[in-house]
């Protein structure tokens, strides 16, 4: 007779397997959408910035323009990604009323959390892979340090995939979800560095962008591929991860509540 313990962690296992394999199917079976598409925008920026700006200006001295916005493209495009991916999913199984069917099961809080987060990586960093790949024909990139390139995709991913769960959580309809995208997660994104240097702004507004989490995330991303930043790569890294902590904490919270699930 198997192990009485045994039996109910193969169950656990088979529940986040599940729902995760389940999340994964959902952005990869309209690909051109949740994939293509965003590496197709972010290549038409990389088009339009590089041609106006490439023979302008020049960053830490001595990296054309285009090379330093490659990054910033590559980690904006994730961060936006895998937001989309979490909020998107849990808010359309909200109005369409199938969300029932996930509470129901045996599933832990903790399980229902770690299965869409890492949906939410895995779909940004399939976007953001796409992305790096058109763009190295119009760029020499160097990787200088690959591990931080990687911690800072997977972490921004979990974040972002981490504050889609709390708009899905929060929003009872798409125009609420789409007020949170458009007033707190674009200006938030377009404003953390990914087009420009801080140190090229005035000092006011550098301590202003040293107040946006999403600009450690994309400065340490960076810092991966030149091994120069505005700021420490530690200090990146400490940030980012607190505001990670912070954010999945209160998800938590509100998943082991049913905050806004539970009828």
């Amino acid at each position: 007779m198997p192990d009485s313990h045994y039996r109910p962690v193969v169950s656990q296992w088979i529940g986040f397997r599940t729902l995760l394999y389940k999340e994964i199917l959902r952005f990869w079976k309209v690909a051109l959408q949740t994939i293509l598409a965003p590496v197709l925008n972010a290549l038409l920026f990389l088009l339009i910035f590089s041609h106006v700006l490439d023979r302008h200006v020049t960053v830490y001295g001595d990296i054309g323009y285009t090379t330093f916005l490659v990054p910033g493209l590559v980690m904006m495009s994730l961060l936006q990604n895998a937001f989309a991916n979490s909020s998107s999913s849990l808010i359309q199984s909200k109005i369409t009323g199938n969300i029932i069917f996930m509470l129901l099961p045996p599933i832990a809080y903790h399980e229902f959390y770690g299965a869409y987060v890492l949906a939410c990586i895995l779909r940004g960093l399939f976007v953001g892979i796409g992305v790096l790949a058109v763009s190295l024909p119009f760029v020499d990139l160097a990787f200088a340090h690959p591990w931080w390139i990687l911690c800072f995709a997977v972490l921004g991913g979990a974040t972002l995939g981490t504050l889609g769960l709390i708009a899905g959580i929060w929003a009872d309809k798409f125009d609420q979800l789409s007020a949170f995208q458009n007033f707190l997660i674009m200006p938030l994104t377009m404003l953390s560095g990914v087009f420009f240097s801080i140190h090229s702004l005035p000092k006011l507004w550098q301590d202003v962008s040293h107040a946006n989490p999403f600009f450690f995330m994309i400065d340490g991303f960076r810092y991966g591929f030149f091994g120069q930043s505005d700021v420490s790569p530690w200090l990146s890294l400490v940030v980012v991860s607190v505001f990670f902590v912070v954010l999945a904490g209160l998800t938590l919270v509100m998943l082991a509540r049913g905050y806004k699930l539970r009828a």
